[in-house]
């Protein structure tokens, strides 16, 4: 082609006038071309550029009212199907996870069909749940364990490399299965122990095994690094403190320290105490102690460097000697079970005051690391305790979970704790 332009040519270099007109410019210059149409000289009786001016606007507008109408049609559609979903979702519903206080919606998952609860407003992953054989994740996956089931407690394991699950007690003794976060199928660690305790994060192990207590370290699935010692019938693993067993005499009374890294049998029993409920970050551990003539339960301070003898004893919380409840992960509060009916929340190192917190738990408290305890009480609803909220006077209640089958209640998987400092 050539680059000549021809004559006769009206293109120019640049338009005459800019391509950006108002439409105050292009009303008037249609009027001003079918003013020059009329052939009819002196004043016109109509006006035919206002004419088509209306015209155009009663089409714009009726196009504008068809776009409105189909959007709101468009928007029913999609709610009615929103709608069906969460009616028909995967497995008949079964939750994901706990209300919680979202940080805001821009950072929250939109929740799936199958993770409403029965309460309106956002719904939020705080800690891992496990229904039957499905366990939902924090982070959104669900997967089906096969060959799960009769789960009683549920831990995450350190870094996130996956779970272990024990089941409640049966015949046959107690399962341990171990999951990892990579998948596959459920692995079993330990099959018809007598007892089996798990550390808070994870890592460690103990179980009763005929006549003798067995200890090891968790890695990939595998038992490593195993002592064993012969103890005294009746004897079982009921928790750690630190890379220490806290073993317990349920028909005698009484608690003990086994110091596996040192040999030897578990130390001095100390008869008074009657269960625990965690360690503190100082290595204190809170536990049940029965004190005084009356033999009265009260909470204690217990420094298991010296055969779990209290530190710091309160007598004024009443609690019930079920043994249910948790230690917050920075030790300041515990959530367990009254004598009144419900749950307490009480300061284990302060005054001696029980603040009431809701229904009584049913199974194993799980601490946030928000700050906030989960459990289920014994209708199956979830309960969520924040100790600010209950020492202004907020009474938590259950929220339903959508899907759970009649008579059984969910399990709250127990998160790793966070160090002190946050690290």
């Amino acid at each position: 082609m050539s680059g000549v332009r021809p004559a006769g040519d009206n293109r120019t270099s640049s338009p005459e006038r800019p391509f950006a007109v108002g439409e105050d410019e292009l009303e008037r210059a249609l009027r001003e071309t079918l003013t020059r149409r009329v052939e009819r000289p002196g004043p016109l009786r109509v006006d035919p550029a206002g004419d088509v001016l209306r015209r155009a606007r009663r089409s714009g507008h009726r196009r504008m009212l068809t776009g409105l109408a189909l959007a709101a049609t468009a928007t029913v559609v999609v709610t009615t199907g929103m709608a069906q979903l969460s009616e028909s979702g995967g497995r008949g519903g079964t939750p994901t996870v706990v209300l919680g206080d979202p940080p805001g919606l821009s950072a929250s998952p939109l929740p799936r069909a199958s993770a409403l609860v029965s309460r309106p407003g956002p719904v939020r992953a705080e800690l891992d749940l496990l229904v039957g054989d499905l366990l939902d994740t924090s982070g959104g996956e669900r997967r089906e364990l096969t060959g799960v089931g009769g789960v009683e407690r549920a831990q995450r394991i350190h870094d996130r490399e996956g779970w272990l699950l024990t089941s409640a007690a049966t015949a046959a003794g107690r399962t341990l299965w171990w999951v990892s976060a990579t998948g596959g199928a459920p692995q079993v660690m330990l099959a018809a122990a007598d007892a089996v305790a798990v550390s808070a994060d994870g890592r460690q192990v103990a179980w009763r095994d005929g006549p003798d207590l067995v200890a090891a370290g968790v890695v990939a699935g595998q038992l490593i690094a195993p002592s064993r010692v012969a103890a005294p019938t009746g004897v079982v693993p009921v928790g750690f403190t630190g890379d220490d067993v806290l073993v317990a005499q349920p028909d005698r009374g009484g608690m003990s320290v086994w110091r596996r890294a040192m040999g030897g049998v578990p130390g001095s029993v100390n008869p008074d105490v009657r269960g625990v409920y965690g360690t503190r970050p100082d290595g204190l551990v809170v536990g049940l102690v029965v004190t005084g003539p009356a033999r009265q339960p009260c909470l204690a301070l217990l420094d298991p460097a010296r055969d779990l003898t209290p530190t710091r004893t309160g007598c004024g919380p009443k609690l019930a000697a079920d043994g249910l409840g948790a230690v917050s992960p920075d030790g300041r509060w515990l959530l367990a079970n009254g004598t009144d009916g419900t749950a307490v929340l009480v300061n284990p190192a302060g005054a001696p005051a029980a603040h009431p917190a809701g229904p009584l738990l049913a199974g194993p408290v799980a601490w946030t690391r928000a700050g906030a305890a989960l459990h289920v009480d014994a209708t199956g609803g979830l309960v969520r305790v924040k100790p600010d909220r209950v020492l202004a006077g907020e009474r938590p209640t259950p929220s339903t979970l959508d899907g759970v089958p009649p008579g059984q209640r969910p399990v709250v998987v127990a998160d790793t704790p966070v160090a002190p400092d946050g690290a």
